[in-house]
């Protein structure tokens, strides 16, 4: 039987490549909107992150999701990441 390919991304903070089911993506809509896309689907710009606490501290420190993104990144996109983490 043939093996799937499994979908690789990267961390926009690590440079580390992942399993996309491993990172979370944030996305810019079209309409200019950052939003937490849980399923990996919607339509616009994305940024994957893994999701850890250093991690999602040091995308807000050295701004790498607005730089990934090109907008400024509300502080509720890294309330609902963390809130994500809580989750798990």
């Amino acid at each position: 039987m043939k093996q799937r390919k499994i979908p690789m991304r990267t961390c926009v903070v690590t440079k580390e490549k992942c399993e996309k089911k491993a990172l979370v993506r944030i996305v810019r809509t079209p309409e200019g909107n950052v939003e937490v896309d849980t399923h990996g689907k919607k339509n616009g710009k994305g940024a994957y992150l893994k999701l850890s606490h250093e991690v999602i501290e040091k995308a807000k420190k050295n701004k790498a999701l607005e730089r990934a993104l090109e907008v400024a990144v509300p502080e509720s996109i890294y309330e609902e990441l963390e809130s994500l983490i809580k989750e798990e």
